[in-house]
C-alpha cells in the first residue's frame, strides 16, 4: 500500500471519541492518507493522535456557527461530501456512521467503508428521535420528515458506491444488510488494552462512565441505584443531561464529571462492576472495563452482546427498566466470585488495536489483490 495514493474520509474532527480512534488506527497503517473531513476543529492537544495532518474540509467549515452547530448543516452534508475531489487516489478508505461514505469515486478506485452505523436517525430511531425532538406534528415535524426521505433516499443510493463495507459488529452487519442491502466483513473496533490495564484488587463500588445524552440511559442507572441506597454507585461523564441526572442522585450516588483517560482508567481498575444499560452499536467502554479485570453488567442487546461473555466477563439485563437492573446487580452480588478479573482481561486483549490493525491491513491487501 505504500505505492497507492490514499485517501481517509471521515465525518468531522471536533471531539475524539470511538469512531476517531478507528481513523487513529487506519492512519498509523496508511501514514502517507490524506485526510478529509466535512468541518475540522480539533484540538491541537489532540492533533497528534491523526499524525498531526490537518484535514481538507468542506464548504460547512465556513458556515455560521460551525464550530458549535455543524451537526444542524445535516441537510448540506450529502452535497458537501460529494464535493470533495478525490480522483487523484488509488484506494479511499471511509469512516461513516453518517455521510463519508457517499464520497464520489471512479471505477479504477477501490472504496472501503469502515461502518459504525447507518444514520439511525434516518432508519431504525426515525420516529423516536422526531418524539424526543419535538418533531412530530407542525410545520417543523413536516419539515424535518421531507429532509429526512431526502436523506434516507441519498443514504441507500450513496452505500451503493462502496465497493466493500466493513462492519464494527455483527450486529451493524445485519443492519448494513437490511438497511443497504449489502454484505459486511466484520473487524471489531480497536481498544487501548496498554491504558486500561488489569487490577485484580476491587473496591465496593460500582461504576458508570458515559456522555450524558438520553439515549445512554444514565438516568436508569441513577435511578436503579437511588433504588438500592446499601451499594455505592460512581458515575463519570457529563454532557447535556448532566443537571437532570444529577437532582436523580441520592448520597450512595456520586457524580464526578469529566475524567481524563489516566483518572478514568483508576476507577475502571477498582469498580466491582461496570454498568452499561444502552443499546449501542459495538460499545468501546465495556470492553475498556474489561481490559480492567472489571466484570460488567449489560443491556443484553446491541453490540455488547458480542464483546462481554454472558456469565464469565459479565451479566445481561433484558430490559431498559430499574427492576430488571436491580435484580441483574443481586444476580451479580450472588455469584460475584465467579467472575475471574485475569480472564475477563484475556478475553478484552481480543480487541487491541493490534489485532485491530492485523485485521484490518489483511482485509485492505486482499481487496487491493482482488481489485
Amino acid at each position: 500500500m505504500l505505492d497507492k495514493k490514499i485517501a481517509l474520509v471521515h465525518e468531522w474532527l471536533v471531539t475524539f471519541a470511538g469512531s476517531e480512534s478507528v481513523v487513529e488506527q487506519m492512519l498509523a497503517l496508511y501514514p502517507q492518507s490524506d485526510l478529509f473531513t466535512l468541518v475540522d476543529y480539533l484540538p491541537d492537544a489532540q492533533r497528534p493522535l491523526v499524525q498531526g495532518k490537518r484535514a481538507t474540509t468542506s464548504f460547512i467549515q465556513k458556515l455560521p456557527w460551525a464550530k458549535s452547530k455543524y451537526r444542524s448543516y445535516l441537510p448540506l452534508m450529502p452535497l458537501a461530501v460529494e464535493q470533495f475531489d478525490l480522483s487523484a487516489y488509488d484506494v479511499i478508505l471511509s469512516s461513516s456512521h453518517a455521510v463519508a461514505k457517499g464520497v464520489l469515486t471512479g471505477p479504477n478506485q477501490l472504496h472501503i467503508c469502515y461502518c459504525h452505523s447507518p444514520m439511525r436517525y434516518a432508519w431504525d430511531l426515525y420516529h423516536q428521535y422526531l418524539n424526543e425532538s419535538g418533531l412530530k406534528t407542525g410545520l417543523s415535524g413536516a419539515v424535518a420528515k421531507l429532509i429526512l426521505h431526502y436523506i434516507r433516499l441519498w443514504d441507500y443510493q450513496s452505500a451503493q458506491r462502496v465497493d466493500y463495507f466493513v462492519a464494527n459488529s455483527r450486529y451493524i452487519a445485519r443492519r448494513i444488510r437490511k438497511v443497504y442491502g449489502r454484505d459486511a466483513h466484520v473487524i471489531y473496533p480497536p481498544v487501548d488494552t496498554e491504558l486500561f490495564t488489569l487490577d485484580a484488587r476491587k473496591d465496593n463500588y460500582y461504576l458508570t462512565a458515559s456522555r450524558m445524552v438520553p439515549y445512554k440511559k444514565i438516568n436508569l442507572i441513577v435511578e436503579a441505584f437511588a433504588a438500592m441506597p446499601d451499594k455505592r454507585l460512581v458515575v463519570v461523564g457529563d454532557g447535556p443531561d448532566f443537571d437532570k441526572i444529577k437532582r436523580l442522585a441520592t448520597p450512595n450516588i456520586e457524580l464526578v464529571g469529566f475524567q481524563p483517560n489516566n483518572s478514568l482508567t483508576l476507577y475502571m481498575q477498582k469498580a466491582k462492576a461496570f454498568i452499561f444499560a444502552a443499546e449501542e452499536d459495538f460499545g468501546i467502554t465495556p470492553v475498556e472495563a474489561q481490559a480492567c479485570g472489571t466484570p460488567v453488567l449489560a443491556f443484553g442487546k446491541g453490540g455488547v452482546r458480542e464483546s462481554v461473555i454472558d456469565q464469565k466477563t459479565g451479566l445481561f439485563f433484558n430490559r431498559q427498566e430499574v427492576t430488571s437492573l436491580r435484580e441483574c446487580v443481586r444476580r451479580f452480588e450472588q455469584n460475584a466470585d465467579q467472575f475471574d478479573p485475569v480472564l475477563i482481561r484475556q478475553h478484552a486483549e481480543g480487541f487491541s488495536r493490534a489485532n485491530f490493525q492485523q485485521a484490518f491491513e489483511q482485509f485492505v491487501s486482499a481487496k487491493l489483490t482482488e481489485w
